[in-house]
């Protein structure tokens, strides 16, 4: 269960973290007798609007509204519900309501919804004075069409194939809809509804128009209007922006006619947010430079390790597909504690002096530093780092700086350095975008199409192709002597970080394009790079860059499993490394078979 413990009274307007029964969230103090509920909707699509929900939860404190948002059960740093996961969303949003009435002691209720959030809000039942819905859905079955059409699109193997799925399940974004989720979204039709969901309704969004005549004719007051930058906040992880003026409405609509501030609210305490179950324990801490984490330890025996979980691109802390989550609790089942948190910039830590994306990011690595500070601390020291991707990068740059860390699992690292002044958002747009270089897809006549069509401009390509040439320059010379006599190249600094006893553990899915990086500065024998890294560079075949399915995780918590072992204060290296051998591994070689 979550619990509550000891409690504090928060500052107004600071966001602190709660428990609605399984799911967890954050609820900010305000001093109108007018609270809102913000519900955010499933999946990939939330994790890409995660930044910009807190940014309108902090828009409606700000303006004295008490503000409550949460991720539902199973989803985010909830606990998984006991039971199917729809009908556990609409007991949190009831318990979301009643939290704002019962104990933070307002006399209405907003809840704003977005997409499947706004149509679950509209089934909540009673207590809602108004209702704010975001381009809903207004059957559970048009949900599931435009989500299928998603996962065709964005969950494919490195071959561009659709990545396979579960019998009577869809994934989308390696968030999986089980069969009796989508069995629960079927039933829905908000257009069959015989009574109003709230007195008050504003809906913005296309095709809005048939379910606000239903609600007039249900006596409700409805405004309606469009939602001109909904796909900025929820078709790219990476580049999502906050729609701003559709926020501004929302807030307007939010606090248009509030009761007057209260002279006092309840003295509301609450405890440091614990959640727990049979084999975890999870606490909320800030800590560094307004950076916010979650320790998760065993809730029997800990063996005295701590993993420190770099975040991959924007991923909010709880990773991609929620997996950090996932892994986080199954180390506790196996007796290890870790680290999950957020770079500034990402999920619930503050922004970056300067706005900037944290992608790849020089001054980043202050932030893992700081929560290696707040671990040794807090009596919970890490010996291993673990990142994917841009979160890969980071953890090689702290390996690469700190001696508290022993090891670094780097999960489809692209590159280990990063030249001063690059334009990382155009560098990710157009390498990560893109499974193949320009020179490569040239061979291709759908690549000559886009250009006869006008569909793909010259300049692009140019630019491109300096680009690719200029990565391939780079890698043909990272070895030459010039470079490796240096002692900032990448083969000195590992050779560095070895003597003083460290360990990398690298792993790929097939045909990622950080495998040449690694080519480029250690060479292609297995025994050599085994000999330099600390173990051979392993492949994960028929595995996605995000690693989405859940045998693929498997896998890498198998090889996380024994780096962790391994790497002890007083396990000794074996004289030749191996690799950490997962199920069902033909071959985890960097020259693989296949």
């Amino acid at each position: 269960m979550l619990t509550d413990g000891v409690g504090v009274a928060p500052a107004m307007g600071e966001p602190v973290p709660v428990a609605l029964g399984d799911a967890f969230g954050w609820y900010s103090p305000g001093s109108h007798r007018r609270g809102v509920l913000l519900c955010g909707t499933f999946g990939s699509e939330q994790w890409c609007a995660y930044r910009s929900w807190r940014e309108l939860a902090g828009m409606t404190a700000r303006s004295g509204c008490p503000t409550l948002r949460f991720d539902y059960p199973g989803q985010g740093d909830s606990r998984d519900p006991a039971g199917p996961e729809i009908p556990a969303a609409r007991d949190a949003i009831r318990a979301g309501i009643a939290f704002l009435r019962e104990r933070a002691g307002v006399d209405e209720v907003v809840v704003v919804g977005l997409r499947l959030g706004a149509t679950l809000a509209a089934l909540a039942g009673e207590g809602i004075d108004r209702l704010v819905m975001l381009a809903p859905f207004v059957t559970g079955k048009a949900y599931r069409r435009e989500m299928a059409m998603q996962s065709r699109l964005i969950d494919v193997l490195p071959d561009r194939t659709p990545m396979p799925q579960e019998p009577d399940s869809l994934m989308v974004g390696s968030f999986l809809l089980g069969p009796q989720t989508l069995a629960d979204l079927a039933r829905i039709d908000l257009s069959a509804a015989e009574r109003a969901p709230a007195p008050r309704i504003l809906m913005l969004g296309p095709k809005v128009e048939a379910l606000a005549e239903r609600y007039r004719s249900l006596g409700s007051q409805v405004e309606t209007g469009p939602f001109p930058d909904l796909t900025q906040l929820v078709s790219d992880p990476l580049f999502s922006r906050t729609p701003d003026q559709t926020f501004e409405v929302v807030r307007g609509f939010v606090v248009a006619g509030a009761p007057a501030p209260a002279a006092s609210l309840p003295t509301l305490s609450l405890p440091p947010c614990r959640l727990e179950d049979a084999a975890w324990r999870e606490e909320v801490s800030r800590f560094g430079p307004g950076l916010v984490g979650i320790l998760c330890r065993p809730a029997g025996a800990w063996g005295g390790d701590t993993v420190l979980v770099v975040n991959s691109g924007r991923n909010p802390r709880a990773g991609h597909g929620r997996q950090t989550t996932r892994l986080s609790r199954r180390l506790a089942e196996a007796g290890i504690a870790s680290f999950r948190f957020d770079l500034r910039g990402i999920g619930d830590s503050l922004d970056r002096p300067d706005g900037s994306l944290p992608l790849y990011a020089a001054d980043s690595v202050a932030d893992v530093t700081a929560a290696v500070d707040h671990l040794v601390a807090s009596g919970y020291a890490p010996g291993v780092v673990m990142g994917n991707c841009s979160g890969a990068y980071q953890a090689f740059q702290a390996l690469s700086r700190d001696p508290r860390l022993r090891a670094a699992l780097l999960v489809n690292l692209y590159c280990f350095d990063l030249k001063p002044g690059t334009d990382v958002e155009t560098m990710v747009r157009d390498t990560f975008r893109h499974s193949q270089s320009y020179m490569e897809r040239a061979r291709q006549g759908r690549f000559w199409r886009r250009i006869v069509t006008g569909d793909l401009g010259l300049a692009k390509i140019a630019r491109a192709l300096l680009r690719d040439g200029a990565a391939r320059l780079d890698r043909w010379t990272a070895r030459m002597p010039w470079r490796t006599w240096r002692g900032t190249s990448v083969a000195g600094r590992v050779a560095r970080l070895r003597r003083r006893g460290a360990r990398i553990c690298m792993v790929y899915s097939a045909d990622d394009l950080g495998i040449a990086a690694v080519r480029a500065h250690f060479g292609s024998a297995d025994a050599r790079i085994a000999r330099r890294l600390g173990y051979p560079v392993q492949i994960l075949d028929g595995t996605d860059h995000n690693l989405s399915r859940a045998i693929d995780q498997d896998r890498v918590f198998t090889i996380l499993k024994q780096v962790v072992r391994e790497t002890r204060p007083d396990a000794a290296e074996p004289a030749t490394a191996r690799p950490a051998q997962a199920p069902g591994d033909l071959s985890l070689r960097l020259s693989r078979s296949g």
